[in-house]
């Protein structure tokens, strides 16, 4: 069984974590790794970005935000990026780096994590429910369902 793993990004694994593409389909739902980066850059008091490895092969990109100050409560413990490249998908990765989120959640006393994806044909959304998460019947600032996840 291959052992999978969070890394924190590094001057050696920052090129072949932009280089990662999820499915095309996928690509108007999830914003690229790259610009993921430049949102954790930009925050990093909330940002909690990871790669995710298969033994030694990078499979995808997962990125946290943890704001227990923030006025809006969807926004205060939130998965916010999950990127899996297209030919790792449907292999556990992304439950697997869910279930790390939700650790690390965990970890800082949050009560629940929100997600929010936009409803289409290629949307997240089955994968979410399929975890757990439950709409909240929000909608986010961006237009997306809010979904949250007790932990």
């Amino acid at each position: 069984m291959t052992t999978l793993r969070l890394v924190e990004l590094t001057v050696d694994n920052v090129d072949d974590a932009c280089d990662l593409k999820v499915a095309k389909p996928q690509r108007d739902y999830v914003s690229s790794v790259a610009r993921s980066l430049a949102e954790a850059y930009v925050q990093p008091d909330i940002a909690w970005p990871r790669l995710v490895y298969a033994g030694k092969k990078l499979v995808g990109f997962v990125m946290a935000a943890f704001d227990p100050d923030n006025p809006t409560d969807y926004y205060r413990s939130y998965l916010w990026r999950l990127n899996i490249a297209a030919k790792h998908q449907k292999k556990g990765y992304g439950r697997f780096a869910v279930e790390a989120v939700l650790a690390e959640a965990r970890r800082r006393d949050a009560a629940s994590v929100t997600v929010s994806w936009m409803p289409g044909k290629h949307s997240p959304q089955p994968f979410y429910l399929r975890l757990g998460f439950k709409p909240t019947g929000e909608i986010d600032d961006d237009g997306e369902i809010v979904g949250r996840i007790q932990l």
